[in-house]
């Protein structure tokens, strides 16, 4: 792809490097962005940059947010022994959005997967154990993916909590095998959380 200008060839080169971007996509973005008012591409801009610089992840779930905890945990209403696993924020976001959770989350940063050269010390499952061990958890629902990573994931935070007095449950398997939690409607994501299993017998089924 042949450029008039270094500039635009060093913005489409950069917004192409965004998941899902292709050059000829990139290109149509910037050029959509030339067209119009000043004030909006550098309104854009300046977000995208007070996000990475003042962007916080919670102290207690480990969700994004702009304070220490975020609104979620720091919420009075909500349930705090009852915690919800899952791998990122968008999998709260999907939860979220059904209106049927109240209690609050522990966001994983993302699954097992030796295969991706991701195993338990990448992720924030020590801090999640030691909520367990400290008492804070009466309920933990294991809400990962229905895939291999996701089921190896539950597995072996089952087997670091598994001798302290804590109930563990899994979303009810609504969700197909295979698929992405942030991907299910939200009314069949209800009612799996609603409609929980304990995990054991999650396993048993496997």
């Amino acid at each position: 792809m042949d450029f008039s200008s270094k500039l635009l060839e060093n913005a489409v080169n950069e917004m192409s490097q965004l998941p899902g971007i292709g050059k000829r996509t990139a290109l149509r973005l910037v050029l959509h962005m030339l067209k119009q008012p000043p004030q909006q591409t550098q309104g854009l801009a300046q977000s995208l940059i007070a996000l990475r610089e003042q962007i916080n992840f919670c102290g207690s779930c480990h969700n994004l947010s702009d304070a220490k905890l975020c609104e979620i945990c720091a919420n009075p209403n909500r349930t705090q022994t009852l915690v919800c696993v899952v791998e990122d924020i968008r999998d709260v976001m999907a939860i979220e959005a059904t209106s049927q959770y109240r209690g609050h989350y522990h966001v994983l940063g993302g699954k097992i997967s030796p295969m991706d050269g991701i195993g338990p010390l990448d992720l924030t499952i020590d801090s999640l154990v030691q909520k367990v061990k400290n008492g804070q958890i009466d309920e933990l629902i294991f809400a990962l993916s229905s895939t291999m990573e996701g089921d190896t994931t539950n597995f072996y935070i089952f087997k670091q909590i598994e001798d302290f007095t804590v109930k563990t449950t899994t979303i009810a398997r609504g969700i197909s095998v295979g698929d992405e939690l942030q991907y299910a409607d939200e009314v069949t994501l209800g009612r799996s959380i609603i409609n929980r299993i304990p995990f054991e017998n999650s396993l048993k089924n496997n």
